[in-house]
């Protein structure tokens, strides 16, 4: 079998619109420079060794394991052998879990890897293959029961006070209303009903990031879909609320792990 290398490498998306985005890649060598985003990242390898630097230590994901990667968590990603390594991902937004938890902390998996079998039971219904069709009730199923697996393996941290969910909802919901308009924490705490800095602490306990960094992740989700649909680069920028190419390009860099055009190309080759 002639071995891959990184000039064969892909990424496709699976053609179901939906409520969570999934992948399946390879990577022959580097795969993504460090960046975060906003996201659970919930996978596993196929085959190879994934490596990847998380919380200060380097990982190796192995087929069999599961990844928990935990929203806004600086991670990068690379072949761990010269074989390459080849991978399904799952990006859930932490809203989705909440709707489930209604308000708990968002549980943490120490690491980034998981045996649990828990964890792996619930995934398998959302990462069979991206040509496969899930039925929108599998899907609650499936999240409803990853929620209560990823809580199980992590654990409940104790917490003086538990945040105002539906405050909190509100405020996100204003977030989406307002993307092509400038939006200030002032506003986002008047529409909730909290202070500005309870707003900003809650908001990260259950969203596992800031007010101000899931305003520029929605943007970015404009972005890559103006760009998908033949947008140039810099109109998906102005569209969706940025000030200029190069402003939106360094938040797509950190977001992504690579510059709009690399990824771009990448979403268009196919293995």
């Amino acid at each position: 079998m002639t071995r891959k290398t990184a000039s064969s490498d892909w990424v496709q998306h699976a053609a179901q619109p939906g409520r969570i985005e999934r992948i399946e890649a390879y990577f022959g060598g580097h795969g993504y420079s460090p960046h975060r985003h906003d996201t659970y990242a919930i996978g596993f390898t196929l085959a190879g060794v994934q490596s990847f630097k998380y919380r200060r230590a380097q990982r190796h994901s192995l087929p069999g394991t599961v990844m928990v990667l935990h929203p806004d968590e600086l991670h990068d990603g690379e072949a761990g052998t010269a074989a390459g390594f080849h991978y399904r991902m799952a990006y859930i937004e932490p809203s989705l879990i909440q709707q489930i938890l209604g308000g708990r902390p968002l549980p943490f998996i120490e690491g980034g890897l998981s045996a649990d079998s828990r964890i792996q039971a619930a995934l398998t219904p959302l990462l069979q293959g991206i040509a496969t069709r899930i039925d929108l009730m599998e899907e609650d199923d499936a999240l409803h029961d990853l929620a209560h697996a990823l809580l199980g393996a992590a654990g409940e941290r104790p917490i003086r006070r538990r945040p105002d969910f539906v405050a909190l909802e509100r405020a996100r919901a204003h977030i989406h209303d307002s993307l092509d308009s400038a939006i200030t924490i002032d506003a986002l705490a008047e529409s909730s009903g909290l202070d500005r800095w309870q707003l900003s602490r809650d908001f990260r306990a259950l969203y596992g990031t800031s007010p101000y960094r899931y305003l520029t992740m929605r943007r970015l989700d404009v972005v890559r879909r103006l760009m998908l649909a033949g947008q140039s680069i810099n109109q998906s920028a102005l569209m969706a609320g940025f000030f200029d190419q190069s402003h939106m390009a360094r938040h797509f860099i950190s977001t992504y792990g690579a510059p709009p055009a690399q990824w771009l190309k990448r979403m268009r080759i196919s293995p």
